[in-house]
């Protein structure tokens, strides 16, 4: 098995990338930053974030596992002390074929003067005004829908409805669900902008429009990518074809995760 590693470039993350690649040598496992079989991301979710949009072309190839070296990670599974039992079960029979899971991806078009330009994003993307607030029409499945003036629209995937979302007020969806989810980033509602004032959850087969009035000056994210636009004619926000897979080597349930991150234990 060939495998990869990026780390947050902390002393911790560093050291820990040294002991896993010992490790990995001694059971034969391979390094190949090329064509990797697996990436181990070794920080928190914004690393991953990154091993994601390095390996953006490969993403129907490889299998993404995470070491968390902080708090707990949504994408991360495995902590510092851990990294041995990791190895071992990495090298320990049967490849990656029944040791993985599929969650669905954001795929973003974005149809400016300049262009169509396309992206994926594993957790969220956001619209916003560079320079004022964001005036914009929303479509839904080509019929408009409502009319937004405020900071921004944020839309995200599943398994991204813990992060930017979550702070929206916006509902954490179960990341094996084929959706996404629209959340309001601080809409103003008067007499001539009237929007729902909700996050709307859209399945696989929908599409949502968003066209910027004209000659706004933007800035658009795609996860951790921050990139200004002008000149934009629409974006449009659908369930991608491919997923992202992450390799399994020990049943972590996502509620489980949630739980952890955001309840702890329960005061007695």
């Amino acid at each position: 098995m060939n495998y990869c590693v990026l780390d947050r470039g902390d002393d911790i993350s560093r050291e820990l990338t040294v002991t896993f690649e010992r490790l990995a040598a001694e059971r034969g496992l391979r390094r190949d930053e090329t064509a990797p079989d697996v990436v181990l991301s070794i920080g928190g979710d914004g690393t991953m974030l990154h091993a994601f949009h390095r390996f953006r072309s490969r993403i129907d190839d490889i299998a993404f596992v995470g070491i968390h070296t902080g708090h707990l990670g949504f994408y991360a599974d495995w902590k510092p002390n851990e990294v041995e039992e990791l190895v071992r079960l990495m090298c320990d029979g049967g490849g990656l074929k029944d040791r993985v899971v599929k969650y669905p991806l954001l795929k973003i078009e974005i149809d400016s003067d300049g262009g169509t330009d396309s992206y994926l994003a594993l957790n969220e993307f956001t619209l916003k005004g560079a320079d004022a607030t964001l005036v914009a029409q929303l479509n839904i499945n080509d019929m408009p829908f409502e009319m937004f003036r405020g900071d921004g629209i944020c839309i995200s995937t599943p398994s991204g409805s813990t992060a930017y979302n979550k702070s929206l007020n916006g509902a954490l969806l179960h990341p094996s669900l084929d959706a996404f989810q629209i959340a309001e980033i601080a809409s103003i509602n008067n007499r001539v902008y009237r929007t729902v004032g909700s996050s709307l959850v859209l399945p696989k087969h929908h599409h949502c429009d968003i066209f910027p009035r004209k000659e706004q000056k933007l800035l658009i994210t795609v996860d951790h990518l921050a990139i200004p636009y002008e000149s934009v004619v629409s974006v449009r926000s659908t369930v991608s074809e491919q997923k992202v897979t992450f390799a399994r080597y020990r049943p972590f349930p996502f509620w489980n995760r949630v739980k952890e991150a955001f309840v702890g234990d329960a005061v007695k």
